[in-house]
């Protein structure tokens, strides 16, 4: 932690040790407020923000700015998408075949409708097509990563001196709604039609706290984390040589897929006797280690929002938002839900669909492990969420923005 021209910086321990403290804080509000879980607000949302709005006020009261070292929250995402590659099998990604590419093909369409309408409603304002387009897929669906690697390219081909501010600002706005959206949409399917889970299956993030917790051994939390760290080993490998290639991809995707191809490849067999014990897939302890690495992720990226630098920006990203925020729960729900069966796993796709449309794959995430712990796990949908937007959507915005920006 240290102190440098007005501005307060806690290091990676700081923040971490705060993250998880936001994460306890989420836990007792949503304990104490029952419309948060009656709606499945994730804890790490609601604790994430409170702690951003509080900080923006020291920054408003005082004039200081704090600051945090996000290494180690980027490590957590690597945890976390790596756990869930463990977790899937051959058989899983086969019974998501048709499911993953239908959900693709929605994801794909509904890019191109979110752009189209965050160029229609700038156009409204009097603004540039651009600006559009840093309030559609480039922050939205793309989230903040693509949004402050597209920027500046923006900036100078177009003019817009302001577009990393835009960008970052409709990514962070678009944050907290899909952290907010995901849970009552599913709520509303799930009551409206009487769905349940086919059959009840162990969660994929977290653990009962009725059952499950005391089963888990200090060896098994030691798999785990040794399993985790083979598969972050190759798929760091891996990225490097899909680098070397020429293709960037984040590093938590290469491990999601080192993930399940050690899975497919050592679960049954005896090739783990180093160890004497057997791969960790479906066990309480990935499930566990799941959920505390998304959800102090979550918190840490929250409560390092600076709010504060959004303000100027209000009026025509919040007009933008709102219409994209309109569009995205009635593709949700008119679309999404129908083609993907009308079911309970549907049901928690759409919750994730909400995380993907305006937010970021760990808010996809979020809100499908708020759905499930509520109301039962659907397996399904944690194999084909990720899938399609941990890998396809960079992919497919790496052609779509180019396109759009190029034609309006």
């Amino acid at each position: 932690m240290d102190w440098v021209s007005g501005i307060l910086r806690f290091d990676s321990f700081f923040a971490v040790t705060i993250g998880i403290l936001v994460l306890f804080v989420g836990r007792q509000i949503n304990q104490r407020f029952a419309p948060l879980r009656e709606f499945s607000i994730p804890e790490p949302v609601t604790g994430g923000i409170l702690f951003s709005v509080l900080i923006a006020l020291v920054y408003m009261a005082t004039d200081i700015e704090i600051s945090f070292n996000l290494v180690a929250r980027d490590v957590l995402l690597v945890y976390f998408f790596t756990t869930i590659g463990i977790n899937a099998s051959l058989k899983d990604l086969l019974k998501g075949g048709l499911p993953l590419v239908i959900l693709l093909a929605i994801t794909i369409g509904y890019m191109v409708v979110q752009n189209l309408t965050g160029i229609g409603v700038a156009a409204i304002f009097g603004l540039d097509s651009a600006v559009g387009m840093l309030g559609g897929s480039v922050s939205l669906i793309g989230g903040h990563g693509t949004a402050i690697a597209w920027s500046p390219r923006i900036s100078e081909g177009y003019g817009i001196s302001n577009a990393m501010e835009i960008g970052i600002a409709c990514a962070t706005f678009g944050l907290i709604l899909a952290s907010l959206m995901g849970g009552p949409i599913a709520k509303f399917l799930i009551t409206r039609h009487n769905l349940k889970p086919e059959q009840k299956e162990a969660l994929d993030v977290g653990v009962t706290e009725e059952s499950d917790n005391g089963h888990i051994s200090g060896f098994d939390f030691l798999d785990a984390i040794f399993s985790i760290h083979i598969c972050v080993i190759l798929g760091y490998i891996l990225n490097g040589l899909i680098d070397s290639a020429g293709l960037q991809l984040p590093l938590f995707v290469t491990c999601l897929f080192a993930g399940i191809v050690m899975t497919n490849v050592v679960h049954g067999t005896g090739i783990r006797r180093m160890t004497g014990t057997h791969w960790p897939a479906r066990k309480p302890a990935i499930a566990l280690i799941a959920d505390i690495s998304l959800g102090t992720f979550l918190a840490m990226s929250l409560m390092s929002m600076q709010l504060w630098t959004l303000i100027d920006l209000a009026g025509p990203i919040f007009a933008i938002l709102a219409a994209q925020f309109t569009v995205a729960v009635l593709i949700n729900l008119f679309v999404v839900f129908p083609a993907m069966g009308k079911n309970y796993d549907a049901a928690v796709i759409c919750s994730g669909f909400g995380g993907i449309s305006l937010g970021s794959t760990p808010t996809a995430m979020a809100n499908m492990s708020a759905v499930s712990q509520r109301y039962g796990n659907s397996h399904l949908a944690f194999i084909i969420v990720p899938l399609v937007c941990a890998f396809f959507i960079d992919l497919v915005n790496a052609l779509v923005i180019p396109y759009f920006l190029s034609s309006y």
